[in-house]
């Protein structure tokens, strides 16, 4: 695992918070010299703990309803089918649109974060898209309530 200091978490800190901030900027903010900022910047990126600077999509673009669907399929007679059937089902569900992301849990389970505009629209979504795949054993859907912590994460992974 890698190392940071106090200088690099603040660094991180302050670009996650506006990842627009100049080598200026967080010089300033730092209280530390330009060159500094710059090739402790330069450092984290050659790393790999920056991987790229994007943007989260703020609430007009967000869905208002969002759900956790944990997916499990039925084990086949021939296991080795299993495995191509998991990978078409991730597949499929990672191109609609309406599902923020995907992962597989465990040897026959699949984990989506599913978006709409209501309550409503996210239901049909899941009746109409994922209940209908076939050789399902179990489809069990979570609403998000309220989001205490990663309220972002939505704004980052909604596509537009």
């Amino acid at each position: 695992m890698i190392q940071l200091d106090d200088l690099d978490r603040a660094i991180l800190k302050l670009l996650k918070q506006d990842a627009r901030l100049t080598i200026s900027e967080l010089a300033d903010r730092l209280n530390r010299p330009e060159s500094t900022i710059h090739f402790r910047i330069k450092k984290l990126i050659e790393k790999g703990v920056i991987d790229r600077y994007t943007i989260i999509l703020g609430e007009p673009l967000k869905p208002k309803s969002v759900v956790v669907v944990y997916i499990e399929t039925e084990i086949p007679v021939i296991e080795d089918f299993l495995e191509k059937y998991i990978n078409h089902i991730t597949k499929t569900l990672s191109m609609l649109p309406n599902v923020l992301a995907v992962a597989r849990s465990g040897k026959n389970g699949i984990i989506t974060l599913i978006g709409g505009e209501t309550e409503e629209h996210v239901k049909k979504f899941v009746d109409d898209t994922i209940r209908t795949l076939p050789s399902l054993k179990k489809v069990e859907v979570f609403p998000f309530t309220d989001i205490v912590k990663g309220k972002d994460v939505i704004g980052f992974l909604v596509d537009v």
